[in-house]
């Protein structure tokens, strides 16, 4: 009971991804090719929103829901970004999502994103067993 919170905010989250349409694999595509500006948007207004909450939690020095500090710390720049990044944008465009949606798509009836799941986890697992040999 003590993480139902996170449920909840989990729950209202993939409301908000599926009402924006941001599962939809045609709106991915559409953005891949260019053709709408839809997701591009979505994504700037995330960004807008996620730099201003930032600036409010900084400032007024707001906790975590466990009651602890937050700390923000950078992550210093490596050739690694831009090869991750790279493999991400191929599997984005693959498959139509980005982890957070996967879970959006499946609740949405959308079954074969169980294999996008699958192929989410196993990265996962193999960047985990491979990172200390990943440029740096």
């Amino acid at each position: 009971m003590k993480n139902f919170i996170y449920i909840v905010f989990g729950i209202l989250f993939g409301i908000i991804l599926t009402k924006s349409e941001v599962i939809s694999w045609f709106r991915i595509q559409s953005m891949f090719q260019f053709q709408e500006a839809h997701m591009y948007l979505v994504i700037g207004a995330g960004v807008v929103v996620g730099a201003i909450s930032m600036q409010i939690i900084k400032r007024s020095k707001i906790k975590s829901l466990s009651g602890e500090e937050l700390e923000y710390k950078g992550k210093q720049y490596h050739k690694g970004f831009i090869i991750g990044g790279i493999i991400f944008g191929f599997g984005w465009a693959i498959t139509g999502a980005c982890p957070g949606p996967i879970f959006a798509q499946i609740g949405a009836g959308e079954y074969p994103a169980l294999a996008t799941m699958a192929g989410a986890t196993v990265g996962a697992f193999l960047y985990h067993s491979t990172k200390s040999k990943l440029p740096h």
